[in-house]
């Protein structure tokens, strides 16, 4: 599929996106918090793909190369409107569901995380969402935000020192750091 999208056939095009969708969808409303707007970055990154398809050098995995695109359109949009807050992430992470059965701590847990996030800075936020919530490795997460392997690694641990420290140890503990 992905080498007939690659040539530029639309319908295997579309295929290639339905299968990275969901993923980028979360990474874009995660770094961004308004659905309209990440619709307006989804709209623009996969439009910027499909044009750059010949130019596609297969350096990176598609799916790396797809999911770098929405990054950085993502980075794009909170550059031109920097007074723009993150909402609510409540389907980020059930960290306080594992611990808590009532509604009420759970969805406190999950706004307190929410806005943890919503406080970093986009570089530290991506990592964290990209590497925690995503699950990529280092390497994959590195090439999504075009920058080193090292530079991961150091966005992580600021990001996650800010988090413990808006999170208490809540963070530190259920992630296992």
């Amino acid at each position: 599929m992905a080498t007939r999208a690659l040539t530029g056939d639309r319908e295997r095009f579309v295929e290639l996106l339905k299968t990275h969708d969901r993923g980028l969808r979360s990474l874009a409303y995660r770094l961004l918090g308004d659905r309209d707007c990440m619709d307006d970055v989804l709209q623009e990154a996969y439009l910027k793909a499909y044009r750059a398809l010949p130019g596609f050098r297969g350096d990176a995995e598609v799916g790396t190369w797809l999911y770098r695109i929405v990054y950085n359109a993502s980075v794009d949009c909170i550059r031109r409107d920097a007074t723009r807050q993150a909402v609510p992430l409540t389907d980020l992470t059930n960290l306080a569901s594992r611990r808590h059965d009532d509604p009420a701590v759970i969805v406190a847990g999950r706004q307190d995380l929410a806005a943890a996030l919503a406080a970093l800075p986009p570089e530290q936020r991506a990592a964290v969402l990209l590497v925690d919530a995503q699950g990529f490795d280092h390497a994959l997460a590195a090439d999504v935000m075009g920058v080193p392997v090292g530079t991961v690694g150091s966005r992580l641990h600021r990001a996650r020192a800010a988090l413990r420290q808006a999170l208490g140890d809540t963070y530190d503990a259920e992630e296992g750091r």
